[in-house]
């Protein structure tokens, strides 16, 4: 199933330009041709073609279906990005393939990184949510101070990975299954010793993600993926 996203597709029922260039130049899909597009926000629309146009192809929407949710919590990862673009941009594709409804980007004291294109992050979610045949685009944000993001409110279980002394439980002894989570990852020089006595006082829980000392990108998506193994 080719899967088109079509952000306001119930009030403008039309493809986006690059949807539509990849509809008519590459598929070669003409009039009639049946499609099936999401909106992003939970829902598939079987469609019609009506007046195919590299630009602007206009539908019909014959049918809609709601998908039903794919995973019974809500997951947040807050990551500082790297200096490498690629690695950051690798850990949302995959995150949005395993599943995660939100992904926030951290300026920490040692992040090698101040600002993110979120345009260009966002295409790779929109990418990553088609070929993987989810109806909900993950939301995204960044840049946000550390400080100012940990004091925000979050109805659930907040957790902080982080590389400093102590001893610090691994997930699966901490969280149980169902919980809404929310985790932050630090850059590639770690959270500061101020920034996870500040997460701690506002309520985060320290954890290990085990014995080997991973990358951002790395311990990002451990998280994803293990959140997910243990409410299976």
């Amino acid at each position: 199933m080719q899967l088109f996203y079509v952000p306001d597709i119930v009030s403008n029922p039309v493809l986006p330009e690059e949807e539509s260039q990849h509809c008519v130049r590459v598929l070669r899909l003409g009039e009639n041709a049946e499609i099936w597009a999401t909106d992003g926000k939970g829902s598939f629309y079987k469609a019609v073609l009506v007046a195919p146009h590299p630009k602007h192809c206009a539908l019909a929407v014959i049918e809609r279906l709601e998908q039903p949710p794919l995973w019974p919590f809500h997951l947040q990862v807050a990551v500082a990005p790297t200096k490498n673009m690629d690695r950051v941009e690798w850990f949302a594709e995959k995150a949005t393939e395993i599943g995660i409804d939100a992904i926030t980007f951290l300026n920490c004291r040692y992040s090698e990184r101040k600002e993110v294109k979120l345009s260009r992050i966002e295409k790779i979610l929109i990418s990553a949510m088609k070929q993987s045949r989810k109806a909900v685009l993950p939301r995204l944000e960044g840049m946000i101070g550390f400080r100012d993001f940990v004091e925000r409110p979050f109805n659930g279980r907040k957790l902080i990975a982080h590389c400093g002394e102590g001893e610090k439980p691994l997930i699966k002894e901490i969280y149980r299954p169902g919980e809404d989570v929310l985790v932050l990852i630090g850059p590639e020089g770690d959270f500061s010793p101020q920034e996870v006595a500040f997460a701690i006082e506002k309520g985060f829980q320290p954890i290990s993600l085990g014995n080997s000392r991973l990358r951002t990108e790395t311990a990002a998506l451990v998280v994803c993926h293990t959140i997910h193994v243990l409410n299976q």
